[in-house]
């Protein structure tokens, strides 16, 4: 077999059959040789009675990186996002855009990836696609991955459930999946040990709802970071969030590099992370939850939900007075999932 991909590999004949054989059913195992992979009603009935279904592209620039690679970063955040809707993950497809000229060992090594978080992940890639562009059509790889699971019964989170007298959690510090990706770039000359924080959430998220299925709203603060999220969820609800800035967690590491570069953490992107809004008298038992499980063991409060300025979300800094923090307009950084 060639050392790297050529068009030929697109083509559906020999080459493209052995890449698969090779990378893919090697990695995965059986996998669906028709068209479709295909489940029976019964075993997704056994979880509860709605299905959830996401889909998900990631180009993420470099493909490896501290805590990482497209790979683990694909299967995560489908994962994470069947999460957030309060599913137990059971299935995904993976489908590749291949460029002319990657090298297979990359892709052999990112596929074992994808696959070895998968089984830790307690999911099944059941189906996919490759295709092939010429050299400069992609960035080297692109990845898409749909996800399948089925929603825990007793539970509806959602981003218009938030009521004044909620709070806000997370469920670690925030920012190390953007700065990672950010410092691996090797555009600045810039030495940090942050390694992304990439992880599938869903046993996490199974954890707080286990303790409180009344939990309102929940979302991994992916693109846009915690700012982002935030404002969705105060916009759909019509209630005003209040943070506290010395209450929301982010690692040195991380506050170094922004004060650098001029950014600010609440914008980074997180894959690891997740945001949860509680019912006030549910703070102590959700955050127990969370710091009962290794992935949220930094779990804080940085929040609550006010009548006040619905719609808006506002920090209280460090300094003793007082911020609104926006949307994310623009782009603060490229190519982070």
């Amino acid at each position: 077999m060639s050392r790297t991909i050529t068009l030929a590999h697109g083509s559906g004949g020999a080459a493209m059959k052995a890449l698969v054989e090779d990378v893919f059913v090697g990695a995965f195992g059986e996998v669906a040789r028709e068209d479709a992979a295909t489940t029976r009603l019964a075993e997704l009935a056994a979880h509860g009675e709605t299905l959830a279904f996401t889909t998900d592209s990631f180009v993420v620039t470099p493909l490896v990186f501290p805590g990482g690679d497209i790979g683990k970063l694909a299967v995560c955040g489908t994962v994470n996002d069947l999460a957030t809707a309060g599913a137990v993950p059971l299935q995904l497809s993976c489908s590749v855009i291949l460029e002319e000229g990657l090298e297979i060992a990359l892709l052999r090594d990112i596929v074992r990836s994808m696959a070895e978080t998968a089984r830790q992940a307690g999911v099944r890639i059941v189906t996919g696609d490759t295709k092939v562009v010429p050299h400069g059509a992609c960035d080297r790889l692109f990845v898409n991955t749909a996800g399948i699971g089925v929603v825990r019964r007793g539970v509806a989170p959602s981003s218009a459930a938030c009521r004044p007298g909620d709070v806000v959690l997370v469920s670690g510090p925030l920012g190390d999946h953007g700065a990672a990706i950010l410092a691996a770039r090797g555009d600045l000359a810039l030495e940090t040990t942050v390694e992304s924080d990439c992880a599938p959430l869903h046993r996490l998220v199974g954890r707080l709802l286990d303790a409180v299925p009344g939990t309102c709203f929940l979302r991994d603060a992916t693109r846009g970071g915690l700012a982002t999220v935030l404002n969705e969820a105060a916009a759909a609800s019509k209630v005003g969030i209040e943070l506290s800035e010395t209450a929301v967690p982010v690692r040195d590491a991380v506050r170094g590099l922004c004060e650098i570069l001029g950014l600010d953490p609440l914008y980074l992107a997180n894959e690891g992370r997740m945001v949860a809004v509680v019912p006030g008298d549910a703070a102590e038992a959700a955050l127990a939850a969370l710091r009962a499980d290794p992935l949220g063991r930094e779990a804080a409060l940085i929040g609550r939900c006010v009548a006040d300025r619905p719609g808006r979300v506002v920090m209280d800094t460090a300094f003793g007075g007082r911020r609104i923090v926006d949307m994310l307009t623009g782009e603060q950084l490229p190519r982070i999932c």
